[in-house]
């Protein structure tokens, strides 16, 4: 969403700016934004710049969407205080939304680690969510958001639309706008923009759900080899997972998670083969069958073309009866404790979301309402909670814009 934070032109003002009232106005038709239109009640606007609502939505899960995880507790949240998250999570849960999926009559599966997706599109899920909004909602989208201010009663905030300039007054206002991931789906930082407006605390951010890279390129020749591995993150975050290397650096499902934890200049540490016991098959084949290559018998354990790249990395040469118990136990230590220092990500490009955001210390866990401004909500990936791979973000979408939602309806302080 543009933000175009500067006073409109006099002229415009006299010559083309239209008045209107709504009780709430939500910035951002995301997961987040719409779906707290849906509980907010009568008189109630959603807009966006984009030219389709939801284009997150549309694009994830390889276009199924993974609309939520089975297994979502508050400790598969990223937040400065990881309490925050349990309110919302706890009032709208996992169980909600299926139920709500179900009664649209979407068919759905679950894939591993009780990830669900749709069976045929993730459009189901915007379709269903623009019904669910169409009773007490409108929709603009191509909308530029311009000057926000507060009079101490309503908010004032001024819309481009179609060349068309509107000045919105609000009682209620809904920040959805979501992070800076994604930049090229016209991702910014307006949501943070408009905290530091209102004197609200913004966290540090950094891009999460995204690839590590290496400046010297040194996993090129293996790309697009996968292998389960298990990864562990400075402070103790651990993975298991596929682990992919690629052309930059190293991607897959498990780099993706240790992404969210990790720290410039930080080590990785990578386990290869982490549920198995490197140790007891090399003795078993050395007893079994000691003239083997010793490369030969790990790739009956890992991708050939990953042991050959370990060849550089470590000493594989020679057959596996000549290896030495000790020899055994380091090389085992070492496929399952390889040490790795990632240059950096693939950033805000290809993040698929944002670590940090509106400090939680500054919001009401129970209604996502500011502290110091009443009647102004930060939803979804906007605020400072970060949810793991796997449907967890858009459960918080779901779960914090439920929570705002109904305090504007009911009128919860």
């Amino acid at each position: 969403m543009t933000s175009l934070f500067r006073p409109l032109a006099r002229g415009v003002i006299s010559r083309h700016l239209n008045c209107m009232h709504v009780n709430t106005l939500i910035l951002g038709a995301g997961a987040a934004g719409l779906h707290c239109a849906a509980f907010s009640g009568p008189n109630t606007l959603v807009v966006d710049h984009a030219k389709a609502p939801a284009e997150k939505i549309r694009i994830s899960g390889g276009g199924r969407c993974n609309f939520t995880n089975l297994g979502t507790t508050p400790t598969n949240f990223i937040s400065q205080n990881p309490h925050f998250a349990k309110s919302a999570l706890a009032r709208y849960t996992q169980w909600d939304f299926i139920d709500l999926v179900d009664r649209h009559g979407i068919a759905w599966h679950e894939k591993t680690l009780g990830q669900l997706f749709c069976d045929t599109s993730a459009k189901d899920i915007i379709a269903m969510l623009l019904a669910e909004i169409a009773p007490t909602a409108d929709l603009w989208l191509q909308t530029e958001v311009g000057t926000i201010r507060h009079d101490g009663t309503h908010f004032h905030v001024a819309l481009k639309r179609l060349g068309q300039v509107t000045l919105v007054q609000a009682d209620n206002l809904v920040v959805a706008t979501g992070g800076k991931s994604i930049p090229k789906m016209g991702a910014t930082g307006l949501a943070y923009e408009i905290a530091e407006q209102f004197g609200l605390a913004v966290t540090d951010t950094r891009p999460a759900l995204v690839p590590f890279t290496f400046s010297d390129d040194r996993f090129k020749p293996i790309a697009g080899t996968a292998t389960p591995a298990r990864l562990i993150t400075a402070d103790g975050a651990t993975f298991d997972e596929s682990l992919l290397f690629t052309h930059r650096g190293l991607s897959g499902p498990a780099v993706l998670q240790a992404s969210s934890y990790w720290q410039m200049g930080e080590d990785v540490r990578v386990a290869l083969a982490p549920d198995f016991d490197i140790t007891a098959a090399l003795k078993t084949q050395r007893a079994q069958d000691g003239r083997k290559a010793l490369t030969t018998a790990l790739a009956v354990h890992l991708p050939a073309r990953l042991v050959d790249f370990l060849g550089g990395e470590l000493d594989l040469t020679g057959n596996v009866g000549d290896l030495a118990d000790a020899r055994i136990a380091d090389l085992a230590a070492s496929l399952q404790n390889w040490s790795l220092k990632p240059s950096g990500t693939e950033g805000y490009r290809t993040a698929e979301v944002t670590v940090g955001g509106v400090n939680t210390n500054e919001l009401s866990s129970k209604t996502m309402q500011s502290k110091a401004t009443p009647h102004l909500y930060f939803i979804g990936e906007a605020v400072d909670v970060t949810g793991w791979l796997g449907g967890y973000n858009f459960q918080w979408a779901w779960s914090s814009g439920y929570a705002a939602g109904m305090a504007i309806a009911t009128g919860a302080p």
